[in-house]
């Protein structure tokens, strides 16, 4: 087994398409997650979305709780610690979160699924620079889903309509330090991602760790500047397979790191919450029979999902 996931250089998406999307296509399928080289997000947008992220939550815990929305299953604003807990898991996970949304026109009919964003008014810049990164992870998610198009066989544009106006969020992430004896409780417990893709930068503290096929834990430390980028349980389930959604896990740190907090960014993007997702019929053959012959909608997926997860 391999000690790490080898990187895919995103210098070439302009200078060789086809190898790209061969190389991240085959990542993909023999991982469920790839890790993105040399890729060319703003890095003022990055630091600018960082530094507003660790000032939110260094505020007091009754400020952040302000901004817990009832109601909106963490679709918007403040999660707070203890509340997520993945899928099957009894224990919660030891992490609160922040998150962004797509903001919508007046009267757009998908505002019924997408609430408004709040913005924390005690962090100055909040908006502009979490807003800013918001927008350059879900350009750079269509550029992806480009490549992935490609290895599928399908036109390169294929994805691009139903993401255009995807339900897609970008998380902001703190974990806390860990004490000593946390119970049986980890920092993230096992689970899938509900999305379509996620693109996730780089965090300054390891800790996540992906289940290879052989049944063991990879740890994922990227080199600077990578972005790692995983497969979510709707791509699975619309490639029947042929591209996996992987566990994947946050473990809690050893001894000499347990007083550092953790931070990381994932961008979880989704297609709008109308698509259809039903089986490729290229997925399918008489080795991969249909795994899901009745198609679902995004949303019926999401809230499906949301309520499993114990956010709704």
């Amino acid at each position: 087994m391999p000690a790490a996931i080898e990187p895919v250089s995103y210098a070439l998406y302009d200078r060789d398409f086809d190898g790209f999307a061969e190389a991240l296509g085959a990542s993909f399928a023999r991982y469920g997650f790839a890790v993105i080289a040399d890729h060319d997000l703003p890095q003022g947008a990055v630091d600018d979305a960082a530094a507003a992220t660790k000032a939110f939550f260094a505020l007091p815990e009754e400020v952040k709780r302000r901004y817990i929305l009832a109601g909106a299953g963490g679709a918007r604003g403040y999660t707070a610690f203890g509340v997520e807990t993945a899928k099957g898991a009894q224990l919660s996970d030891l992490k609160e979160f922040w998150h962004v949304g797509r903001d919508l026109p007046p009267g757009h009919g998908y505002r019924r699924y997408m609430p408004d964003n709040v913005w924390p008014a005690e962090v100055a810049g909040f908006h502009p620079a979490v807003g800013g990164l918001y927008g350059a992870l879900d350009a750079m998610g269509v550029r992806v889903l480009r490549a992935i198009a490609r290895y599928l066989g399908l036109d390169v544009g294929f994805f691009d309509d139903p993401v255009r106006l995807g339900n897609s969020v970008l998380r902001l992430l703190h974990y806390p330090p860990t004490p000593a004896d946390a119970g049986g409780h980890v920092r993230a417990g096992a689970h899938e991602d509900i999305n379509v893709i996620t693109l996730l930068l780089g965090a300054e503290e390891g800790g996540l760790e992906v289940m290879t096929r052989e049944g063991e834990w990879l740890p994922i430390n990227p080199p600077p500047g990578s972005l790692v980028c995983n497969i979510g349980d709707m791509l699975q389930r619309l490639t029947n397979h042929v591209l996996p959604s992987t566990s994947h896990r946050v473990v809690n740190p050893p001894p000499e790191r347990r007083g550092v907090s953790r931070y990381s960014t994932p961008f979880f993007l989704h297609f709008e919450p109308e698509y259809l997702i039903r089986t490729l019929p290229s997925c399918i053959g008489p080795d991969r029979p249909d795994r899901y012959p009745v198609p679902i909608t995004a949303e019926d997926f999401l809230q499906e999902r949301l309520r499993e997860i114990k956010l709704i």
